[in-house]
Parts: structure tokens; C-alpha cells; sequence
């Protein structure tokens, strides 16, 4: 039987892709990549762009190709024997990056075109591709002696299969815990919803009543909504203690000595290269300049916000205390009492809104959103080959019916799927010998599935949500870039990556977008004048709470890994509360272990990176503001934001394209407006 992996052709075949596929198919390719990498070293001693670095993208596009369906089935259908095929892999192809990016030869031959008369010739994209590549040479250890290239070699890869097993660790651990309930008086305040999908998972797993799990559609409204106090400690219990030393699976799945060992080896590899810290190491791919500039940043706007968000908590207390006779809250007890203090305010809940944003209603409008913004078409293609039944796929044209990309969507929790919302690139565009390759990205959710007849109703939150990963997967899907370095979102300074996502965000509150993406799933009947106004009046309910909570996570992470101390270890919970004894507005119970499951810096790409959410959304928000002053859907503003920002890629550097587009330089008043944080 033919290997469906070795040699990819169009769309991933994921019906035949088994595990047993996996290790012979990844050996295989790295073994050609080495071979092609070393020809090309022999058979030149001028390098240029159509000797060396053409033919080098060819052969690392083949091995992301065949990479990239693997990776994303073992984030969405994951299985023991999947997870053993791809957990192997990760050494050899942690070992293959370094080997690639210590190679002497290779990094000389770069060199020679970047001092060539060639280089001025060459497009800026690809100098960009260049001088990248020139740049993680050196942060791979190009320039180390020998022992020291050895070490920095071992210590990523085992910082490569730490991050994975950080990841399982979570998932074991999330899937792990469930509540069976009985007595339907526990489920006193929960809407509809919730208790049809905790009755359809019950059934789904041969039980009576009602069961309830720590993935977010079920574990969500128990805390915001359920009368029954001792059900949301409960949950909330053994939500903020998975993957931990506390909680009802204490030390199972611990990830506390994987995150102590995740932090040491990446201080090792910054010393390593120089760096006085893995915060230094990891701007150095970024926009902010320093790391004194984002910790100022972060702090300028704690400072800002802090005042509001105590404001904000007191006035819950309050509430709670003077409405329902409730003196003490605990953590268990903010969200349910924020919930029932906006009804008050503002007569509005997330689940009054739900009828009115069926998928049905919301996948077509926005669509039809992309369409006004830029010109663009998008499509479902039935028949394409997928991982689950519930994925659905789509095209996207221009107003020349020419193909500009292609995603699949796969919107719905479900067992075996990792946890939260994300984009992936499945294929990159770039030029090849046949043509032009069309990008395809993965964009995957973890919303409410539907539950009987009904389609499945989103909160207003799960709409954002979706704006959100789509905005991150046109930046993949509309490049006009032709090189797979800096194609899409590839090339992209971390910190500004989210720039196009959160840009995405802004129209879930323009009249003139919701008359497209919400109607009511029986009716079709538009959202009515008196409900948005409703729901725009509590838009910014207990904004600054959040900005505040989101500061933690960013400073905390910051700190974290700029002030790593080998002799005194991560000091992981001492950080912590220091950060929040700065900008925290309430403490959780002692039991709390958020870190242990703080997958986004300890198995993501945001280590010493955090911070780049609010980085992004000083530019985003001012970007949206050029919209504000022209029309949200100015067709003139739309076309100079496709062209400035969403088709360069990482082509040329953020600041540059967002001058390109708005004119100046971004300023933070558009963010503290949008917040109600401004004077």
C-alpha cells in the first residue's frame, strides 16, 4: 500500500492517512531534504536565488506539506497510536531545523547572495526571505563552537517534545473529569442550551441525566449561570486545577515540573546565544525594540486600566451583596453575579442572543462581510476529503473568479479535540514550476454543537470568536506573496500577527455587518433596533476586569522568562502573585493552577509573547478607526487594507505597512476608546 504522506499532491487525503503512515513518510522526506540540500551545496560555488534558494523552499515545502495534516489530527482527532507516531517525529524533525540552521555551508552560501550584486535585483520579498534566514542562522547557533552548537541541539529537541507533552497532559486531563447529575434541581438557572447538550453528552455516553466536562460549551454556562453554588465550585475547582498538583486528579497529568523544565532549557538556549534572557531572545523577532519598551507598555496600561476594574469588581460585590445577600464572593461566584448584574444594567444576556446567531446565518453573513470589505467570493465545495463529518470546505475568488484560497472550517467541541479556537496553514502560496500554489488554512473552533433539529446557536462571543480566527486565516489566504518564507502569516513579526484578527473583531458591532450575520434561526427575522442597543450599551460591561486579566497573563509571562534564575528555578507561583499584587483586582483561591494550563506560552508560540495580543490591538484598533471615519464599508478603505496590510505577508516590516495604510504611526487612543478607557 502506497505511503498518502511521501509525495502530496494537491489537498490532504485524510480518509487514508493512517498513524503507521506517519514516522516512514517524515523519515523519508528529511532524508531527501538532507540529500537536496547537500547537492545543491556541491553542485554551485556562486550561489543565487534560482540555484540555492528556489530549489531549498521546494524541498521544506514537501516536508511542511506532508507535516501539517499530521500536526492538525493530532490537535483534532487524537488518538493513542496518532499520538505515538507524531510524538516520535518531533526529535528528528527538531533535529532537522537545527542541523539546517547550523550548517555552515549553507549559512556562507546565504551570506554570498545577500553580498552578491544579485541581491539589489531581487524583489523585496525575497531580500526579506533573505535576510530572515541570515537572521535564524545566527539565532540557531550558526556561529556557537562545536559543543556548545551540540548542546543547543539537544536542548531543542527535548523543548520540543516538553511542549507536546504539556499539550496532552492538558487534553488527558481536560477529557479526563466529567459530572454525571441526577437531580434536575441542580440545574436550576442554566438556559436550554446547556442542558441539552449536558443531556446529549450523557446520552452520547450511555448514561442517565446529565453530564457536564471541562470543555468550554459545557463548562462555561454551569459558572456563569447555575443557582446551584456548590455545582460551580465544583466545576471551577477542577477546571483551574487540570493538569495539576490540586484538584480531584491531583499529580496525574502534572504539568508543574514540565513547565520548571520547559523554563530552564529556554534560558540554557538564550545564554547560549548571547541573550540575557529568553525575553531578550524572543524580541528579537518582534516589533517592540526591547524588552523595557513591552514590560512599560504593559504597565503604562495597567495603570490606566486598574482603577476602572476595581471600580468594576466593587460594583459586583455590591450588587451581590445588596440584591441577592451574598457577602463573600469567590471565584466561583464573579461570573455568575457579573451575568446577573448586566441583566440588570442592561437587560441582556449571551443566551438571549443565541437565537439570533444560528451558524446558518452566521457563516453566509460573514462571508457576505468579506464580500462588501474587499470584493471577494467564498463558497462551499462539497466532497472534499475530511477528518470529521461536522468539517465543512470553502473557496475563496475574486471579482475575477480567480482562486485566491481555500479552508477548511471545523466549528464544534467534541472528544479528542484539543481545547480553544485557532488558524493553521495546511498549504502555502508560493510559486512552483507548475504554477501558483494556493494557500489553504485550517480554522478550528470549539463552539456549542448542534444540539436536536435546531442548528447550532451562537453566543455573541463565539461570533467574535469566529471573526477572529477567520481574520487570521484571510492574512494566510489573501498574500500576493510568491515565496513560502514570508507568505501569508509566515515571516510575520509575532507581535503584529494578531493585527488582522482583531481588526476582524470590530464588525460583531456595526449595525450594518449584524444585519448580514445575525436573524433569528426560525424567523430570519433581523436583530431588532431595541436589542442592539442593549447589547452595544453593555458592550464594554466590565472592560477593563478584563484588560486587567489579560495584563496579568501578558506581565506575568514577560517576568517569567526575563527574570529566570537557574539557582532559584521558575518561581513560577512567586511571579505570579506578585504580578497579581500589581494589577490583579481579585485573588483566586489558593488551589488555583492557571500556569498548568497556560498552553499558549508553554505549547504555543507565545512564550515571552504574550503580550502581543495587546501589542496588536493598539494597531488593530487604530486600523478599524480609518473605517470609523470613512464608512465600515468604505470600499476605498477596504481595498487599501487588503493591500497594504492583508496581501504583504511578512514581506516587508509591520510598522512600514501600517504607516502604508493609515498614514502615520499607530496611536493608542483608538484601544482606549474602544475599551471605555479613554480620558
Amino acid at each position: 500500500m502506497t505511503n498518502p504522506l511521501i509525495d502530496l499532491q494537491g489537498l490532504p487525503p485524510f480518509g487514508r492517512i493512517l498513524p503507521e503512515h506517519v514516522e516512514p513518510a517524515i523519515d523519508s522526506i528529511l532524508a531527501d531534504c538532507r540529500t537536496t540540500v547537500q547537492r545543491l551545496l556541491d553542485e554551485n560555488s556562486t550561489y543565487s536565488w534560482n540555484n540555492l534558494v528556489q530549489p531549498l523552499e521546494d524541498a521544506e515545502d514537501r516536508l511542511d506539506r506532508a507535516w501539517s495534516p499530521v500536526s492538525h489530527m493530532n490537535s483534532v482527532v487524537n488518538s493513542e497510536e496518532l499520538r505515538q507516531s507524531y510524538n516520535a517525529c518531533l526529535p528528528k524533525l527538531s533535529d532537522y531545523a537545527t542541523e539546517m540552521g547550523q550548517n555552515e555551508r549553507l549559512y556562507a552560501a546565504f551570506q554570498q547572495i545577500a553580498d552578491s550584486d544579485e541581491y539589489p535585483l531581487l524583489d523585496t520579498a525575497q531580500r526579506k526571505v533573505i535576510d530572515n534566514a541570515l537572521r535564524d542562522f545566527r539565532l540557531s547557533g550558526v556561529a556557537l563552537p562545536p559543543g556548545q552548537r551540540d548542546r543547543y541541539r539537544a536542548i531543542m529537541q527535548e523543548l520540543s517534545s516538553l511542549t507536546a507533552k504539556f499539550e496532552e497532559n492538558l487534553l488527558d486531563a481536560t477529557h479526563a473529569w466529567k459530572l454525571n447529575i441526577t437531580d434536575e434541581n441542580r440545574l436550576a438557572g442554566l438556559p436550554e442550551s446547556a442542558v441539552d447538550l449536558a443531556r446529549q453528552t450523557a446520552g452520547r455516553e450511555g448514561l442517565e441525566g446529565w453530564v457536564f466536562n471541562l470543555e468550554f460549551p459545557s463548562y462555561y454556562p454551569v459558572l456563569t449561570y447555575a443557582d446551584d453554588r456548590e455545582l460551580r465550585r465544583e466545576l471551577y475547582s477542577a477546571y483551574v486545577t487540570r493538569a495539576s498538583d490540586e484538584g480531584p486528579n491531583a499529580g496525574q497529568w502534572d504539568n508543574g515540573p514540565v513547565m520548571e523544565k520547559i523554563l530552564a532549557l529556554r534560558h540554557e538556549v538564550a545564554r547560549l546565544l548571547g541573550f540575557d534572557n529568553y525575553a531578550e531572545k524572543s524580541i528579537e523577532t518582534k516589533m517592540a525594540q526591547s524588552t523595557g519598551q513591552v514590560l512599560q507598555f504593559l504597565n503604562d496600561l495597567a495603570e490606566r486600566a486598574l482603577p476602572a476594574a476595581r471600580a468594576e469588581l466593587d460594583e459586583v460585590r455590591a450588587f451581590a451583596r445588596d440584591q441577592h445577600g451574598m457577602d463573600n464572593l469567590e471565584a466561583w461566584d464573579i461570573a455568575y453575579y457579573s451575568e446577573k448584574l448586566r441583566q440588570h444594567k442592561y437587560a441582556i444576556s449571551q443566551e438571549e442572543l443565541k437565537p439570533w446567531f444560528p451558524v446558518t446565518r452566521v457563516i453566509p453573513g460573514m462571508f457576505a462581510v468579506v464580500q462588501r470589505l474587499y470584493g471577494l467570493d467564498i463558497n462551499e465545495v462539497e466532497g472534499v476529503d475530511a477528518w470529521h463529518p461536522d468539517v465543512r470546505f470553502y473557496e475563496i475568488r475574486d471579482a475575477d473568479g480567480r482562486l485566491r484560497g481555500q479552508f477548511y472550517l471545523d466549528l464544534y467541541a467534541r472528544p479528542h479535540k484539543r481545547g480553544g479556537a485557532w488558524m493553521d496553514e495546511c498549504i502555502s502560496r508560493r510559486i512552483t514550476r507548475d504554477g501558483l500554489q494556493t494557500p489553504v488554512a485550517y480554522l478550528t473552533c470549539n463552539f456549542t454543537p448542534p444540539v436536536g433539529d435546531k442548528p447550532a446557536l451562537l453566543t455573541h462571543d463565539e461570533v467574535i470568536t469566529l471573526f477572529h480566527e477567520f481574520g487570521h486565516g484571510l492574512h494566510h489566504m489573501l498574500t500576493q506573496v510568491d515565496y513560502a518564507g514570508v507568505s501569508g502569516i509566515s515571516g510575520v513579526a509575532w507581535d503584529a500577527v494578531e493585527l488582522p484578527s482583531q481588526f476582524m473583531e470590530n464588525w460583531c458591532w456595526e449595525r450594518e455587518a449584524l444585519d448580514l450575520i445575525a436573524g433569528h434561526y426560525e424567523t430570519g427575522e433581523k436583530l431588532p433596533g431595541e436589542l442592539f442597543e442593549r447589547m452595544l450599551a453593555a458592550k464594554n460591561f466590565q472592560a477593563a476586569m478584563m484588560m486587567v486579566r489579560q495584563l496579568e497573563f501578558s506581565i506575568f509571562d514577560f517576568r517569567l522568562h526575563r527574570e529566570y534564575d537557574p539557582d532559584r528555578g521558575g518561581r513560577v507561583y512567586e511571579i505570579l502573585q506578585e504580578v497579581r499584587d500589581q494589577v490583579a483586582v481579585m485573588q483566586p483561591p489558593s488551589f488555583n493552577r492557571f500556569p498548568h494550563s497556560f498552553s499558549h506560552i508553554f505549547a504555543g508560540g507565545y512564550a515571552a509573547g504574550y503580550y502581543s495580543y495587546k501589542w496588536a490591538e493598539v494597531l488593530s484598533a487604530d486600523a478599524f478607526s480609518a473605517f470609523e471615519e470613512s464608512g465600515v464599508f468604505d470600499h476605498e478603505t477596504g481595498r487599501r487594507f487588503l493591500t497594504s496590510i492583508l496581501e504583504q505577508g511578512g514581506s516587508r516590516e509591520p510598522m512600514e505597512l501600517f504607516i502604508e495604510f493609515r498614514g502615520r504611526e499607530p496611536s493608542i487612543d483608538a484601544l482606549l476608546r474602544h475599551s471605555g478607557l479613554a480620558a
